[in-house]
């Protein structure tokens, strides 16, 4: 039986797919695999029209798998289709306002916290998340140490959960998941062999259930 309630949780990064379709179909291949709690569609280099339309196949399929659709940055895309909520990246004001604006009725979340006293600043917006890391920011097979260390400092003292970028390699979870981070967040580990995404999201969450520490809560 799955502990999905009291461990880490996979967060998933859209994948940079610009074919509406074709990434619709990835993902919901990828969703077959197991738990995810939370998809995040970055827009990449795609123009307004070409994100929308992304956004509007990409959607429905992360919904309908029990995950939330948080889309990166564009607030009007987010609600013309009908996402879950909205992921900032830019900086603490900007993030600050997304919050007093959108939230409740949608999730906020974000980062682009390098260090702690940006961490905090992040924090005083009272937003639902604080991600910590780059959405492509997963260059090497394991997660940033900086990242995983002000995961392990934020989990430890403030309740806003935290999600912490994971690296190329799926077991970089693991590591994220001894810090005391509420959700590790993968692309490439999942994506880079789109065939293998949905065997690949059942490994990983196999691999939180045997090993990842239980949260306190």
């Amino acid at each position: 039986m799955s502990t999905v309630e009291n461990r880490c949780r996979l967060v998933l990064i859209a994948p940079e797919i610009a074919d509406p379709q074709e990434a619709a179909r990835v993902m919901a291949d990828a969703l077959k695999g197991g738990d995810v709690a939370s998809v995040i569609i970055p827009q990449y280099g795609l123009d307004d029209s070409a994100f929308q339309k992304l956004a509007e196949a990409l959607v429905p399929v992360v919904q309908e798998a029990g995950a939330a659709a948080l889309i990166a940055g564009d607030s009007r895309v987010a609600g013309r289709v009908r996402a879950d909520g909205l992921h900032i990246e830019a900086n603490p004001e900007a993030l600050a306002e997304a919050v007093e604006k959108h939230a409740p009725k949608m999730i906020v979340g974000g980062g682009n916290a390098q260090d702690r006293h940006k961490a905090l600043e992040v924090g005083e917006a009272q937003p639902d998340y604080i991600f910590f890391g780059k959405a492509t920011g997963d260059i090497k097979p394991e997660a940033h140490p900086k990242n995983v260390a002000l995961g392990e400092w934020w989990s430890s003292m403030v309740e806003i959960p935290c999600i912490v970028m994971g690296g190329t390699d799926p077991a970089s979870v693991l590591m994220i998941a001894d810090s005391g981070a509420e959700f590790a967040a993968l692309r490439l580990a999942v994506f880079g062999e789109p065939g293998r995404a949905a065997q690949i999201v059942q490994e990983v969450n196999a691999l939180l259930d045997e090993k990842a520490p239980r949260l306190q809560g």
